[in-house]
């Protein structure tokens, strides 16, 4: 081998392995940030008629297990979609009152009952009559905080859906730009794995907020499609909604509640799974089931006291909403939030036991009823029987069923489910109420730590094959240290060489 090839592949050698320091320093620095892959470069022995002539460097490549890559996207999305799930509930939770604890609906309508007990071993008692009062105002609070609670975790999701879509959009003008550049530098046979290990960062940003497919294209790009069959532009195209206050009556689509549209067109349905799609769940469906429900139960509990003869659950009017409309509560949708011991009871708390309206009676509603007129028998119990019996109980009269609580065609538009069968008295319906937001929380949460413990699984699969190993990088800088020594040392014998001959030919 000459002198010149000699220089020649010890100067390259020495070119590939700066290539590789480089590298090494990049994955070094990068070895705590999040997706980032670690990234190599292969060489390829160089020959001519049989002699060697050094190594050609390859692109730099990544290491990425593209499979466990893709699950770990989807299992992005599932834990994003519990978290969104669990942080709504919790504060419901809170309000609710965990069953059988005493501060739980249930539990506050036994102490009702606890207290007309009480009083009917003593009619005349202002004390009793007042306790009653006083555990009416217990129930009907805690409903109100029940509905308020539902209602603010609901405008919380309609609001996180409007900062997300901004975040999608971003997020995809940002897998965009770097696809676009992918492209190019692929085209020109330079590397992309810094411009990858970016793009793959603003994906998993992505997997966060929606349910995604990411299909690799030939040319470097990624296609990019929700689990409902929507493609996620990242050409500049915007997603767009709207800010709104909701009340217990708004509904989508069309009743006041924003759909989610791409160009001009509603793709809410298409944005499953991810923060994203929870939220839209929580605002469209399962939050306004939690509403109903609690509604439901508001109406019930007033309906079935005001039958008996004594209004007292009712509006700030002093009237209970009016039932049978279409769809079945129309008349009475965010009556939980507004229940309270009526007026007039509140003023004049011996009217629990007199009765505030006289009932006439029918074959298959309540038996007839009188009030205690204004200086009746002090120890008229025939209301607190009445309340006690049938307002509480399963039957309106003797022999005769109440009618039972809607459980189907529920909310605005009549398209909601109470999720458990009608039970046939207050207490039933009490406990079903509370038994079913806590039995979605639960499930919510075991559900959450169960995704958490698979997604890092698959973290740390996916990192087990890309992450930066800081032994191996310090590894391989000592073989190449050693190796630019070497090559170092060629250089400077075949200049040393050089120089030999020249004198030697010299004058």
């Amino acid at each position: 081998m000459s002198l010149s090839a000699a220089l020649g592949i010890a100067s390259d050698t020495i070119g590939n392995i700066n290539v590789q320091f480089a590298l090494i320093g990049n994955n070094v620095a990068n070895a705590a940030t999040p997706d980032y892959a670690a990234e190599g470069v292969s060489q390829q022995s160089e020959s001519a008629g049989g002699i060697g002539l050094g190594a050609r460097l390859g692109p730099v490549t990544r290491s990425v297990d593209t499979s466990v890559q893709s699950s770990l996207f989807a299992q992005n999305g599932r834990v994003a979609a519990l978290q969104a799930e669990a942080t709504a509930l919790a504060p419901i939770d809170a309000a609710e009152g965990a069953p059988g604890s005493g501060s739980d609906i249930a539990s506050l309508l036994g102490g009702l009952t606890t207290r007309f007990v009480a009083l009917q071993t003593d009619p005349a008692s202002a004390t009793q009559q007042t306790a009653v009062v006083t555990a009416a105002a217990n129930l009907a609070q805690q409903v109100n905080a029940v509905s308020n609670a539902i209602g603010t975790a609901r405008q919380g999701a309609q609001d996180a859906i409007v900062s997300d879509v901004a975040t999608l959009n971003s997020t995809l003008g940002t897998i965009g730009t770097l696809s676009r550049q992918i492209i190019a530098a692929q085209a020109a046979g330079q590397s992309t794995a810094g411009l990858a290990n970016q793009r793959d960062a603003a994906i998993d940003t992505l997997s966060r907020l929606v349910s995604v497919n990411v299909l690799p294209q030939k040319n470097g790009d990624v296609l990019l499609a929700t689990a409902g069959g929507l493609v996620l532009p990242t050409d500049g195209s915007q997603f767009a909604t709207a800010a709104a206050s909701l009340g217990p009556g708004s509904y989508a689509p069309g009743g006041g509640v924003p759909a989610i549209t791409l160009d001009g067109h509603d793709v809410t349905a298409s944005l499953g799974g991810g923060d994203l799609g929870a939220q839209v769940a929580l605002r469209d469906t399962m939050l306004p089931t939690l509403q109903v429900n609690i509604d439901e139960f508001a109406h019930t509990l007033s309906s079935r006291f005001a039958a008996q003869g004594l209004t007292l659950f009712s509006n700030a009017a002093g009237q209970v909403p009016a039932g049978g409309g279409i769809p079945v509560q129309a008349g009475y949708l965010g009556y939980a939030s507004e229940m309270q011991v009526n007026p007039a009871v509140a003023a004049n708390p011996a009217l629990v036991r007199d009765g505030t309206t006289a009932i006439a009676g029918s074959a298959t509603g309540a038996g007839a009823f009188t009030p205690n007129p204004p200086g009746g028998p002090a120890g008229f119990n025939t209301l607190i029987g009445r309340v006690l019996d049938y307002a509480l109980g399963a039957d309106v009269q003797q022999g005769v069923a109440q009618k039972p609580p809607a459980t189907t065609g529920l909310g605005a538009t009549g398209t909601l489910g109470a999720g458990f069968a009608p039970p046939a008295d207050l207490a039933g319906l009490a406990t079903a109420v509370v038994a079913q937001e806590a039995a979605a929380s639960n499930g919510v949460g075991s559900a959450l730590g169960d995704a958490q413990g698979v997604q890092a699984t698959l973290q740390s699969r996916l990192s087990s094959g890309s992450a930066v190993n800081i032994d191996t990088e310090m590894s391989t800088m000592i073989q190449l240290q050693n190796a630019y020594a070497a090559n170092a040392r060629v250089m400077t014998s075949v200049q040393a060489m050089w120089t030999q001959l020249l004198q030697s030919v010299g004058p």
